[in-house]
């Protein structure tokens, strides 16, 4: 039975990996950063030493194909891929997985020239992680990017969208024409470690994903006084980032409480200004995170959060803003696709199980034009986003047999 190489897979993970390598492991690798430009340079120097057609579009995204040199209304494709960009101090393993191994899947059905009636093509697209625009790349391809947003899309250092893609020699304004046309994609597969525990502790190799949850992100700022940090009396002060602690630790109880068992929450960014030691904060800003996997929860939650934030802040007696950064709906994935991966794995023998995606992915964004699917391998102990992160190489190579057969499934 056809398979992919493991070592020549192995060897393109350990590469792609030294692009951004930290010292003590891990990699930081953030979209448009010269790691990333670099890391894009050689991946398409891979992809073409496979064999491959490759482009670029105007959003950035990376494309490698079996049978065209480009999208069109007439060659509807069978595509796979994930992305290259990563959090600061991450794993070698999110999104690369994905890409890499979709390239090894197109190289060995060419190498063995596998009969596939559609063109299948392999892409990495651009800031997954959301640094500068959440699933930006892949919105981009979908239509959904909102074009007359992009001149305030910025990262919470305040790096400019715009500026980033210009010093990488992208347009930024032109990111909107990388949609693709009606019909070019028949289906979407992804292959990525589960980000958590529930395939290692269940002893099951393969995840099949249901729904990917939305992901919501907003910046709540606490308007309050700097003021003497000695000289001000205690109920005098308008402290911003007390304000900001009770807020956060009160949605924290909201959601573990009024959420669907599932959500969650996280405030992964924390600024207070003037940010010395003797002025009371006048200014607190939050970055605010909540995931869930049904739409009208998320939509819930967010309305309640935003309306604790005002009774909080009159608590304080500060003022409170609400800025939204990104919004990704929650997608079920496609049955056609879910059925496929379970045919495959009952094929090379491979448990498999049904699952909900706690993480977002450009697969969610792929559902709103084409039958979708995610395949999930796991994670050792559950780490991901983190330097440690990582899954066993036998675990890579049957999710990656799995990615091989389905795409051959979809393409027949």
């Amino acid at each position: 039975m056809l398979s992919i190489s493991l070592p020549r897979l192995t060897s393109r993970i350990n590469g792609l990996a030294r692009f951004g390598a930290l010292a003590g492991g891990g990699v930081t690798r953030p979209c448009w950063s010269p790691p990333h430009e670099e890391a894009r340079a050689w991946l398409l120097g891979e992809m073409r030493a496979a064999g491959l057609a490759t482009w670029v579009d105007t959003a950035g995204n990376i494309f490698g194909a079996t049978g065209i040199r480009a999208f069109g209304r007439d060659t509807p494709v069978v595509l796979t891929g994930s992305h290259i960009d990563t959090v600061p101090e991450g794993g070698i393993l999110d999104g690369a997985l994905g890409v890499l191994a979709g390239l090894e899947c197109l190289q060995a059905i060419s190498e063995a020239s596998a009969p596939h009636a559609r063109p299948l093509v392999v892409a990495a697209w651009s800031d997954e992680e959301g640094r500068y625009g959440s699933l930006f790349g892949s919105r981009a391809f979908c239509g959904l990017l909102d074009g007359a947003r992009i001149d305030e899309m910025m990262a919470v250092d305040g790096v400019r969208l715009v500026d980033a893609m210009a010093r990488a020699d992208f347009d930024a304004r032109r990111a909107p024409e990388a949609r693709a046309p009606a019909g070019t994609v028949t289906a979407y597969v992804e292959l990525h470690i589960e980000q958590g525990a529930r395939l290692e502790e269940a002893g099951v190799p393969i995840g099949v994903v249901e729904t990917i949850v939305g992901v919501r992100r907003s910046r709540v700022l606490f308007v309050g006084q700097a003021d003497h940090a000695g000289t001000t009396p205690m109920d005098r002060r308008r402290d911003a980032f007390l304000a900001a602690a009770d807020y956060a630790l009160r949605v924290r109880e909201h959601v573990v409480t009024r959420g669907s068992g599932v959500s969650v929450t996280n405030f992964g960014v924390v600024r207070v200004h003037p940010g010395v030691s003797n002025i009371v904060p006048g200014n607190a800003e939050l970055v605010h995170e909540m995931r869930d996997p049904d739409p009208a929860v998320l939509e819930r939650l967010a309305k309640e959060c935003a309306a604790l934030a005002h009774e909080v802040a009159g608590v304080h007696r500060v003022g409170a803003e609400i800025r939204l950064m990104s919004a990704t709906t929650p997608a079920p994935c496609s049955p056609r696709v879910q059925s496929a991966i379970e045919s495959v794995c009952a094929t090379l023998g491979l448990p498999c199980r049904r699952l909900y995606s706690a993480a977002g992915h450009d697969a969610q964004n792929l559902a709103r034009i084409t039958d979708a699917g995610m395949i999930f391998i796991p994670s050792q102990g559950g780490r991901s986003h983190r330097v440690d992160e990582m899954s066993d190489w036998e675990a890579i190579e049957r999710g990656s047999n799995a990615l091989l057969h389905t795409l051959l499934a979809l393409a027949a």
